[in-house]
């Protein structure tokens, strides 16, 4: 509480100093190091400094939602998460920090829902296909979750996180082939990601090769 206040009376003492702007840029960076130390209350009352300069920011709402999650408040991450998706239907994190927390409570038909809602009003978004991937992966319906990966990939080609998301459901399906094809592509578009790497590393071990062109 009393930091929250301590940032009340800076935003009057510097406000005829500084934009607006600089100020939310300088609560949201300092929210975002918080966070990643670990310190969610404290990142919190940074985000909630910078909402209440701008309140139409998207990206704040997903950020409190995840301080919020972290926190084990679950009903606020859910305010925040639907308040950021109202601002950015196609807000793919927000999408998906939802979904993870119905499907956490149990609420698996609200996430379908959703979901489904979302590829109505915009059957071009690969987000959507991949989010609806992702809930038949783990409810253990591989196939249908095969199909709407690919045709996330269909619109978004290079999709790092589809690409991986497909790569592990070809594993479910004994097509480690297909899976090693995935994660090198994955890889080609962003080598920095050391989870795939060791994928790509254990099914090459395996003894797993490429596909033979049909």
């Amino acid at each position: 509480m009393f930091r929250w206040l301590v940032l009340i009376i800076i935003v009057g003492m510097v406000g005829c100093n500084q934009t607006n702007q600089e100020l939310v840029k300088d609560y949201h960076n300092d929210g975002m190091q918080l966070f990643k130390m670990g310190r969610y209350s404290d990142a919190q009352e940074s985000f909630q400094a910078a909402q209440q300069l701008q309140p139409a920011d998207p990206g704040i709402y997903y950020n409190l939602g995840q301080t919020y999650d972290y926190l084990k408040r679950p009903y606020d991450a859910e305010k925040c998460y639907k308040e950021c998706i109202v601002r950015s239907p196609n807000h793919a994190g927000a999408r998906h920090a939802l979904t993870v927390l119905l499907m956490n409570q149990n609420r698996q038909d609200e996430a379908v829902k959703g979901i489904e809602d979302w590829l109505a009003k915009n059957p071009n978004c690969a987000a959507a296909y991949a989010e609806d991937g992702w809930i038949w992966k783990t409810a253990g319906d591989m196939p249908r979750a095969q199909s709407r990966y690919q045709q996330a990939l269909s619109l978004d080609p290079s999709d790092t996180r589809t690409l991986v998301e497909l790569a592990f459901v070809y594993e479910k399906l004994n097509r480690p082939d297909r899976s090693l094809v995935l994660y090198q592509r994955a890889l080609e578009i962003n080598p920095h990601q050391l989870a795939v790497k060791k994928d790509l590393e254990r099914l090459r071990s395996s003894g797993t090769a490429l596909p033979h062109p049909d």
